[in-house]
């Protein structure tokens, strides 16, 4: 068993149980580059305030590349014994670098430095998300300037409401994963400040320049309180809320293909690349990345419960429960960055069915609510021409018939203002293509508004 570097008050070694239920490397060995990013700017400005020697900064410098290039390659491999990746890491470069490998502690904590690759590695990860978030939006735009004209139903209790169109619709995720998008922007924003040189938890007395690492490993700013900067996951918990927030969308658009690409509304065809069938049943096709889409969404809830839990009773500063923070955060990002690119290609590979979706937006009387605001404008009262619409409707269901086939006799029964206008007024067309107001299905205001969308 390798010697940890603290052993310095201790008279006796750790328990190997104990030693392995303390070590966090078999997890946080992911974050060896953002450990070594960080130790190179905390030795290079040691030696720029003189703490250390030019030459001991240089030969840190040297000893972590060579480092992070034999992991990288495969030629060093983590020592099972080792607490973490960063007594890893140290050890390693002490053994090849020698006495200039222990001065790069100086100034320095674990605690701090912990935080530190945690908030690296979150902003790294983060910017591939944001960027395949960023695609699957411009699938969904994409798509939806195809189908500025495909008419559908709108539903309300998953009962047809009023008639839309299809980009309309996907126009409302496109909305939901923009306002995602922004949220791990401004969740980065906030995970990008550096706690190096808030030391254990009161700082250091030596003349660190805190803005000088902060700068050099492209952060915005230093935390202004020590004991918040090695205390703080606020950054951890506020990702995993973000990626919850976003696997809520995913799963309800899921939702929505599952049961669009049923039997029962054959809105879409899904591609055979990216379905499955049944081991029993040969006529089977299965959506199944929409279906692990929506399971994995309580994985990514459960994270953040689990990060919440572990910091609401934890007195300042740092307490061992933190390292539990890891775990739940890595899954979080695992889980985002594998759940996108299938669900990304499922959307982009669907055959939409068009007739289907039009067969379905002309049954339901999705038009009764233009039928009531028709006789609005003829000066009837709404309550009273909601009143008069519901009754036809129901005349309809009596008759087995629909709104638009009704003949001018049958509609005077109800009211004599109505006249031939009417079957205009409540067409599939003109109940879209009249709702222009900023928000609304008319197809010139959706591809003004896709247009808008960089």
């Amino acid at each position: 068993m390798s010697k940890p570097m603290w052993t310095g008050r201790f008279t006796k070694a750790i328990d190997k149980a104990v030693n392995d239920y303390n070590s966090s490397l078999p997890f946080d060995c992911r974050m060896y580059r953002q450990d070594i990013r960080g130790s190179i700017a905390h030795s290079q400005m040691l030696a720029k305030q003189g703490i250390i020697s030019e030459k001991d900064a240089e030969d840190i410098k040297n000893g972590l590349l060579s480092i992070e290039a034999d992991i990288d390659s495969g030629k060093l491999t983590f020592d099972s014994d080792a607490e973490d990746i960063h007594m890893f890491i140290e050890a390693e470069l002490t053994n090849r670098i020698g006495d200039a490998g222990k001065r790069l502690h100086t100034g320095r904590s674990r605690n701090d430095q912990v935080a530190l690759d945690q908030r690296l590695y979150l902003v790294d990860e983060s910017s591939d998300i944001i960027m395949t978030l960023d695609n699957l939006i411009h699938i969904l735009r994409n798509i939806a300037l195809d189908h500025t004209r495909t008419y559908m139903p709108g539903y309300t209790h998953l009962q047809r409401a009023q008639p839309i169109t299809y980009a309309h619709y996907l126009s409302a995720y496109i909305e939901m994963f923009r306002r995602d998008k922004e949220r791990f922007e401004q969740a980065v924003k906030r995970a990008n400040i550096s706690p190096l040189g808030s030391g254990a938890l009161a700082g250091t007395t030596y003349p660190l320049d805190r803005v000088m690492v902060a700068d050099s490993l492209g952060m915005d700013s230093v935390a202004l309180c020590s004991l918040d900067g090695v205390s703080d996951r606020d950054f951890a918990i506020e990702f995993a809320s973000a990626a919850s927030i976003l696997m809520m969308h995913l799963s309800r658009m899921s939702e929505e293909i599952i049961l669009y690409s049923s039997q029962e509304f054959k809105f879409y065809e899904l591609d055979d690349s990216y379905s499955t069938g049944s081991s029993m049943m040969p006529q089977k096709k299965n959506p199944d990345v929409a279906e692990l889409t929506r399971g994995k969404t309580g994985r990514v809830y459960g994270d953040l419960i689990s990060l919440l839990v572990i910091m609401k009773g934890l007195p300042l500063t740092y307490n061992k429960d933190m390292q539990e923070v890891q775990e739940s955060l890595f899954d979080v990002i695992d889980t985002i960055k594998a759940v996108l690119p299938p669900f990304a290609g499922m959307l982009r590979t669907m055959t939409i069915r068009k007739d289907k979706m039009e067969e379905a937006a002309l049954g339901g009387f999705t038009n009764a609510t233009d039928l009531a605001d028709y006789l609005v404008r003829k000066g009837i009262p709404f309550r009273s021409t909601h009143e008069i619409s519901g009754k036809l409707v129901h005349y309809c269901i009596e008759n087995n018939t629909s709104l638009e086939k009704l003949s001018l006799v049958e509609f005077k029964q109800f009211s004599e203002l109505i006249e031939d206008d009417v079957y205009d007024a409540i067409s599939l067309e003109t109940c879209v293509n009249k709702r222009t107001l900023i928000g609304g299905p008319a197809p010139e205001t959706v591809l003004k508004y896709l247009n808008s969308i960089e």
